[in-house]
């Protein structure tokens, strides 16, 4: 797929929402919780991304190398329910 694509504008809630197909995401370097800015343009809409995805627990906790923190541990153990 190029890097256009037609699309139609569907009704999302008491939105306007357009699909990004895979090819044009991939191109645009976008990922699912990618932040985007839109706005205005003089011929449309434009959409460009705005900063970095934001990582979820599960990739940061992946991403974590205890070895490249010195060992560091909690200093006191967590509080328990306090129920």
């Amino acid at each position: 797929m190029s890097r256009t694509a037609k699309l139609t504008v569907q009704q999302w809630g008491n939105s306007l929402a357009v699909r990004i197909p895979a090819a044009v995401a991939r191109s645009a370097h976008f990922s699912v919780g990618q932040p985007v800015e839109v706005s205005i343009a003089d011929d449309g809409v434009l959409v460009k991304r705005a900063g970095r995805p934001r990582l979820t627990l599960a990739q940061k906790l992946a991403a974590f190398d205890p070895a490249s923190h010195g060992g560091e541990a909690m200093a006191k153990p967590a509080r328990s329910d306090p129920r």
